[in-house]
């Protein structure tokens, strides 16, 4: 039989304490092994056992688990197994001196870990009206060798604060999984959005993706935070969105344009922009910027607004750097590709009319990081964005 009281338990003082204690570390932890393994400590100290672990439901695979320590892989049992199992299909607490005089006792666990169990005490974790899991403790420390009613008491106290706490955590990382699913849509729906261009022409295609990579790393040079990077990657996407409301007759045309098919062609700024003003999302604000923006020079002499400086969004005078040094580099329809002495020599003579000297300096700098993608053994060929020297 347990004894009422225990000379060792702790009284309430120092379970609160010991809360308190706990309290900052379990609100600041949102992942569940890590709370489990917090709440087994907590659990631990306050009912003085030698072990105590937090056993969780999975409803998937019928089983319950729990972790034991940080890089130990979690262990499963049956959801019936031992007093574990007992309480959660009961729903009642368990308080035993001794586990080998316990038909419900599985001693195969003692005999694989070398250990020996003798008290045991579980208690049911319920959250909202269902049993979530059970708290274990198992073997009483100190002067007194079994648990007592005010161990359970304690037990129960701390199993209402774990199941609300891991609740709330389960439900914190639906819906970070959630959101992380929304946004790899959204990414892909970008990525997709901008290769509508393809089925048009295969080398407007490849063109908005190596725009895209040489944004990224001159926006990383130029100093911004790695969320800022990103949005610029998926944004220069759809720089040249416009172009879907161009004419094949103009947009595959091989040779100068004439001066109204020039016209038809800047339009694609405008029609970009319109296509992707209305968005709430930071992404698409930017896209719509770089789309109606990337034509436009430092000097003011761009269009379709004429806009000069730094009233040109930073997105699209980055966007404009990398769209130029792409199109002077590789083949068009309607011309063939600059060596590298006359590319470099072009981007330095238009530093400061056409582009920020800023963006410029940093090309400059690391001329050959971003010129060695576009190498037979670059990054472009692997990627297959360029195609293979023969």
């Amino acid at each position: 039989m347990a004894y009422e009281v225990n000379d060792t338990d702790l009284g309430d003082s120092q379970v609160a304490a010991l809360l308190f204690e706990y309290m900052p570390k379990i609100a600041a932890e949102y992942h569940t092994d890590s709370l489990l393994l917090l709440m087994a400590d907590l659990g631990r100290r306050i009912v003085q056992a030698d072990r105590c672990s937090l056993w969780l439901i999975d409803e998937e695979r019928k089983e319950l688990w729990t972790k034991v320590a940080h890089g130990v892989d979690e262990l499963r049992i049956p959801l019936t197994a031992g007093f574990v199992g007992y309480s959660l299909k009961t729903g009642q607490p368990v308080l035993v001196e001794d586990a080998y005089q316990d038909s419900r006792f599985d001693r195969r666990s003692d005999i694989k870990n070398g250990y020996h169990t003798t008290s045991v005490m579980t208690m049911p974790m319920e959250s909202e009206g269902r049993v979530m899991g059970v708290f274990q403790a198992i073997n009483k420390i100190g002067d007194n060798v079994f648990f007592s009613q005010k161990d359970l008491e304690h037990l129960k106290l701390i199993s209402v604060y774990s199941a609300k706490t891991i609740e709330s955590a389960i439900r914190a990382q639906e819906l970070e999984r959630k959101a992380k699913e929304l946004e790899s849509a959204h990414m892909e729906l970008i990525r997709i959005l901008g290769e509508v261009s393809e089925f048009r022409s295969q080398e407007v295609g490849d063109h908005i993706h190596r725009v895209s990579e040489m944004a990224k790393k001159i926006a990383r040079y130029y100093g911004l935070s790695g969320k800022q990077q990103d949005l610029i990657y998926y944004a220069s996407l759809l720089h040249d969105l416009g172009k879907v409301g161009i004419p094949d007759m103009v947009l595959k045309k091989e040779g100068r344009l004439t001066e109204s098919e020039y016209v038809q062609m800047k339009s694609h700024a405008v029609i970009g922009r319109t296509l992707l003003r209305d968005s709430k999302t930071d992404l698409l604000r930017m896209a719509a910027d770089i789309a109606g923006a990337h034509h436009e020079r430092w000097d003011g002499s761009g269009y379709p607004d004429r806009l000069e400086g730094e009233n040109i969004p930073l997105a699209a005078r980055i966007c404009s750097v990398a769209d130029v040094f792409d199109a002077l580099v590789c083949p068009r329809c309607y011309k063939i590709a600059w060596s590298e002495e006359c590319v470099k020599e072009e981007m330095k003579k238009n530093s400061g009319t056409y582009f920020q000297p800023e963006l410029i300096n940093i090309l400059m700098d690391h001329w050959e990081e971003f010129y060695s993608c576009y190498r037979p053994d670059g990054d472009f060929v692997k990627k297959g964005l360029l195609p293979r020297v023969k």
